[in-house]
């Protein structure tokens, strides 16, 4: 057999040309769901059986019964063997002992100024609920004196008191603390939610580990959650921080509000530019996304007076103040 090229004439098997018009459609790319932030979500809202706090709490008492023990065993035998070296021990421990128990209570503090922080925010909405002119004023003044140590609202302080007496209304006076009082404690607490969304972001598109976004998502929140609280003046200790990030969670699952909606980029992206990116893009996108809304929360959560309509912060603006940066469109 002859070797060589063939020539195949393919003139007489011509066909009709075919139309791209009639091609199937290219299946779509399955959009980014923001799974590191709905983990860690899940995650800090999850609520411990009674059975599991049953344990732990006894596994902590009968760990803390041994340590206690033997501490001091070998503090009173070390004062038997060598008595100057015991005491530098049962006084070292002593020391360890004291600077636990103002751990405890700066924790205790910590909570009960969270406590005073919801209760204004529960009589202000009475107030609101009620008209009731008189409860406003109390709360204001409870407002003015919870900030009477921080020299940034001083200026604030003073002109919510002069102005205070010509407001006739619970809600005009409560917008007027908001205008005066609370403004700047709102700006400072949304550059930190932005900051937050940007990390969250980031993190998630440029670290291919796995769990990495999610303990990040869950890192960041906790810090930006307790770092709102300081600004509104709640200070959480870390009991106080978890209890408090736990209770914003719980808020979002149960509103569905850590979904990811048709419009949640849509300030910075849109849907059809979504579809486009790496997948890893996309979602480091939509989970900075769902961070903002988790600081939006906080933001709800720790402020002593409710967001009125006019001073209620956009999610769709601070997402795309904070993610804007990190993509351009063109």
């Amino acid at each position: 057999m002859a070797k060589g090229p063939v020539l195949i004439d393919l003139e007489d098997d011509a066909g009709p040309a075919t139309d791209v018009s009639d091609a199937p459609p290219v299946p779509d790319i399955a959009q980014p769901q923001g799974q590191a932030m709905q983990a860690a979500a899940r995650l800090a809202s999850r609520k411990p059986s009674v059975l599991s706090r049953w344990f732990w709490g006894l596994a902590l008492a009968v760990v803390g019964a041994a340590i206690s023990v033997a501490a001091w065993d070998f503090a009173t035998s070390l004062v038997a063997r060598a008595p100057v070296l015991g005491w530098i021990v049962t006084v070292l421990i002593g020391a360890l002992v004291l600077v636990g128990l103002i751990i405890a209570l700066r924790e205790l503090a910590a909570i009960g100024r969270l406590s005073r922080v919801d209760g204004m925010r529960r009589a202000a909405d009475t107030a609101l609920a009620d008209a009731d002119l008189g409860q406003a004023r109390t709360v204001t003044n409870r407002l003015i004196s919870f900030y009477k140590g921080r020299e940034e609202t001083r200026w604030g302080r003073e002109r919510l008191s002069e102005r205070m007496e010509e407001q006739f209304d619970a809600s005009g006076l409560l917008v007027l603390a908001e205008d005066e009082l609370l403004a700047p404690l709102d700006a400072a607490a949304s550059r930190e939610v932005e900051a937050a969304a940007r990390q969250v972001a980031t993190v998630t598109a440029l670290v291919p580990l796995a769990l990495a976004d999610v303990v990040t998502a869950l890192a960041s929140s906790l810090r930006m959650i307790r770092r709102i609280a300081e600004i509104y003046g709640g200070r959480a200790g870390f009991l106080g921080s978890w209890r408090l990030t736990r209770a914003v969670f719980v808020h979002l699952v149960a509103t569905g509000a850590v979904a990811v909606g048709d419009d949640l980029l849509e300030p910075v992206l849109g849907g059809s530019v979504l579809s486009k990116l790496s997948r890893r893009f996309g979602e480091g996108l939509v989970n900075g996304a769902l961070s903002a809304r988790v600081g939006v929360a906080a933001m709800e959560v720790c402020r002593p007076l409710p967001f009125s309509e006019r001073h209620k912060p956009s999610t769709r603006g601070m997402v795309k103040r904070a993610l804007s940066g990190l993509f351009s469109k063109g």
